[in-house]
């Protein structure tokens, strides 16, 4: 397999918000190192469109609710690409439930899938990588204090957080930001008119763009001046 040089890897890049930026990436020349759980065949068809960028693109199945699979995936991504130097942490469940609807299994998987796996990940790819450039999925919810998704929108505080201390813990050698996006996709069963609704009321009244996400990453890839920010990428919702 012939390689670019540099490569990145994107966690739950198979489909939606991860899958347009491992293809925005592999746009930019990077090789690409694409995780996924269970959506194999989206994982595929998702690898064949990188690999029509003239990129190599490398499959890595794992389990992030799962410590050992989670800790096994910077060493697959660095064997596939030794020259990884981009972690995108963007793989994340998303599920209803105010505090009071919370149980214990429920919390736990949120935090070890929407935090620990990304704490363990950026500490693994600082160890082994001499340099390079974390980013963070968050959400616009990290900005606000709702509660109808409890678990989710703590586990994302959490990564916000995460973001600031390994930004100022691997630097200079290793840069960590975060973008949180808003009304991008709707949710799994919902239609665009959920989003529709929701957005009239945000500043800008209106659903924003895969290519909005998108160029916040690449904007925080190549401005090697920026580190431990939380770019908001959601029509001025968080305000």
């Amino acid at each position: 397999m012939e390689t670019s040089g540099r490569a990145a890897l994107v966690t739950g890049g198979a489909r939606r918000i991860g899958q347009a930026i491992a293809l925005s990436l592999a746009a930019l020349g990077y090789d690409i190192a694409l995780h996924y759980r269970s959506s194999r065949e989206e994982a595929e068809r998702t690898a064949e469109q990188v690999r029509t960028l003239g990129v190599s693109c490398s499959l890595l199945r794992a389990d992030l609710s799962r410590r050992a699979e989670t800790r096994s995936l910077i060493s697959k991504a660095r064997k596939a690409f030794p020259e990884l130097s981009v972690l995108v942490n963007n793989a994340s469940i998303f599920r209803r439930g105010p505090i009071a609807e919370t149980t214990e299994s429920l919390l736990d998987e949120h935090l070890e899938v929407n935090f620990i796996a990304p704490f363990l990940l950026t500490r693994d790819f600082a160890a082994s990588c001499t340099s390079g450039v974390v980013i963070n999925l968050l959400d616009t919810r990290v900005a606000a204090s709702g509660s109808i998704y409890a678990a989710y929108t703590l586990s994302k505080k959490a990564l916000a957080e995460l973001t600031r201390l390994a930004a100022v813990e691997f630097a200079p050698a290793v840069r960590v930001n975060a973008v949180a996006p808003g009304l991008i996709l709707p949710p799994e069963g919902e239609g665009p008119e959920y989003l529709e609704r929701l957005a009239l009321k945000a500043p800008l009244g209106c659903v924003g763009s895969l290519e909005a996400v998108t160029s916040a990453v690449v904007y925080l890839l190549q401005n090697d001046y920026v580190t431990g920010q939380v770019l908001f990428v959601d029509g001025g919702e968080s305000l």
